[in-house]
């Protein structure tokens, strides 16, 4: 990929066009003063000594070096580069709640919206900190490992939504427990853990979790998020409200008091989030109050500073402008090589510039290919990267590229050939990681979760800091077992359903054996009798379950924890 990292510089060659103008300007009123000492053919056989193209070739090489000049100071980079920064701060896990009941609508535009807003604004103002996100409802799991990438941590909240969950409901303690294993294991930096739901949890244990965090060294703060009037909970892509069981419109309400007990037992503050900003200012001056000492951060960037080239480029131009007189040279007056001293030049000049433009076709066709790529151009950018091939087939950053362009159009076989053949000629281990990545990525989708998994491993044995594999890795852990387990599960149940129609049959068999050996007028008589005395006696104890249910659920209250569908 390629960008400046100060585009502002660019503005500069603007001036370019207006020193071209100046010149021809110049060269005009020179032609007229000449003009006037008489016949131009006559004034120029009068100075033999005098070239007329010298000056123009030094002045469109000063040019073409100050136009350079002028993109170097503009700063070209390209590549691929880790660096690793110390940096003072603390350490903040957000655990976000997805369960339904945040689609609400008493904080506008919505809870969720509204929570997603104002964790983007407080990862806009840290600098230093590092920062890790979880989204709960029923389950928990980790969206984003705790990193200092705040760029991936937008796109990462961007992502979150309810239907993300497959089990809703709101359960803060596992959250709050994932969040105690997700932080780093350096001592001495103040840990957070920001947690923003309406409080309405359908399991126990949040209080005793965030009491565990504290015990940890962890500081729980709560946001509550919502209305004590409460709110009902809009159906997306309805104009309808969630109902409960019952039929009734389910309305939710901020459960302050649970929010309160959390955040005590966690050492940490509750503080109530409605439409206006303050929420916001008060958990910054809470996070102020902890400690902060020395992190390494392992900064990921995809740029390298290309400006080298360019300084020996205009070096080098800057030389051969040197070298040219603007008279000619009578030493060199009787060298005819190739047809004369131009002619030689130009020949040389020609030959110096062809070998610097096939040494770098190969880059230069990566280069376009990236340029389409961004614009999500993805097939055009197929064809520069296998252009660049063509030029060097042993060139992986354009394999690399080609990997990438081809799985964005969906050739995720095509992609996975691409990203194997990084890992064999790959030396740069940052790249080699990331192809492995993009593999177990494409595995992943497909739901080859064990080919996925050695995939990742590969990828961290490379690069053991990369958080989001290790991420992908866990999941897809996760998502292995289920399989198996449902595969399992599975062929239990075939198993059962064949040992059931066996034994059907052999019942059957059974009973129609007996029907043979009986007779049939007494055994009708005393079957009818027996049957009437058994639907009687069923009957009767089926009416004394339901009074007495009935009389249960009368005396105890109703509890609205039970309901886990938002």
């Amino acid at each position: 990929m390629f960008r400046f990292e100060d585009p502002k510089y660019l503005y500069l060659l603007a001036v370019i066009p207006m020193l071209i103008l100046i010149y021809f300007f110049m060269l005009r009123s020179q032609r007229k003063r000449l003009l006037k000492f008489g016949d131009f053919d006559l004034v120029k056989r009068l100075m033999p000594d005098v070239s007329r193209w010298r000056p123009q070739t030094k002045f469109w090489i000063l040019l073409t070096a100050l136009s350079l000049l002028i993109v170097m100071f503009a700063r070209p980079q390209m590549g691929t580069k880790i660096t690793n920064e110390k940096r003072v701060g603390i350490e903040t896990i957000i655990a976000v709640d997805i369960s339904n009941s945040m689609r609400a609508e008493d904080v506008l535009p919505s809870r969720l919206e509204r929570s997603k807003m104002m964790v983007e604004n407080l990862v806009d103002n840290f600098t230093d900190d590092k920062i890790g996100l979880i989204v709960f409802a029923g389950d928990a799991f980790v969206q984003l490992p705790i990193t200092s990438d705040y760029v991936s941590a937008k796109m990462f909240l961007g992502n979150i939504d309810p239907s993300m969950m497959d089990m809703q409901g709101t359960d803060i303690a596992s959250a709050i427990k994932m969040a105690s294993n997700s932080f780093t294991q350096q001592d001495g930096v103040g840990k957070a853990i920001i947690i923003i739901t309406d409080g309405e949890s359908h399991e126990g244990g949040a209080v005793e979790a965030a009491a565990a965090a504290k015990k940890k060294g962890m500081h729980v703060f709560v946001l509550g998020i919502g209305s004590t009037q409460g709110a009902p909970i809009p159906l997306p892509g309805t104009n309808s409200y969630m109902t409960d069981n019952t039929g009734n419109t389910v309305v939710s309400v901020l459960n302050e008091n649970m929010c309160r007990e959390i955040a005590a037992a966690g050492g940490g503050a509750y503080i109530h989030v409605d439409n206006n900003s303050n929420a916001q200012k008060q958990l910054r001056v809470e996070l102020d109050k902890l400690s902060k000492t020395e992190i390494e951060s392992s900064i990921y960037s995809d740029y390298d500073e290309q400006f080298q080239a360019l300084g020996i480029i205009i070096l080098l131009l800057l030389i051969i402008e040197i070298c040219i007189l603007e008279r000619k040279n009578p030493l060199l007056k009787n060298i005819t090589l190739f047809g004369g001293t131009r002619k030689t030049l130009l020949l040389l000049f020609a030959i110096m510039i062809a070998t610097v433009a096939g040494a770098q076709t190969d880059r230069q066709h990566i280069r376009y290919g990236n340029k389409q790529y961004r614009s999500e151009k993805y097939a055009e950018s197929e064809v520069e990267y296998r252009k660049a091939l063509d030029r060097n087939s042993g060139n992986t950053q354009a394999i690399y590229n080609l990997g990438n362009a081809l799985m964005a159009q969906g050739k995720d076989s095509a992609a996975i050939v691409q990203f194997e053949a990084v890992a064999k000629q790959e030396t740069n281990p940052f790249r080699k990681s990331k192809a492995y990545h993009n593999i177990g990525y494409i595995c992943q989708q497909k739901k080859l979760y064990g080919d996925a998994i050695e995939a990742y491993k590969e990828s961290l044995r490379l690069n053991p800091n990369d958080n989001e594999t290790r991420y992908n890795l866990a999941l897809c852990k996760r998502q292995k077992q289920k399989q198996d387990q449902q595969n399992k599960q599975n062929q239990q149940n075939q198993n059962q359903d064949k040992k059931n129609d066996k034994d059907n049959e052999n019942k059957k068999s059974d009973k129609d054996k007996q029907k043979q050996n009986q007779p049939k007028s007494q055994d009708k008589d005393k079957m009818s009798k027996e049957n009437a005395e058994q639907l009687l006696n069923a009957a009767m104890q089926q009416e004394k379950d339901t009074q007495r249910r009935m009389k249960e659920v009368q005396q105890q209250p109703s509890n609205r924890r039970l309901q886990k569908n938002w």
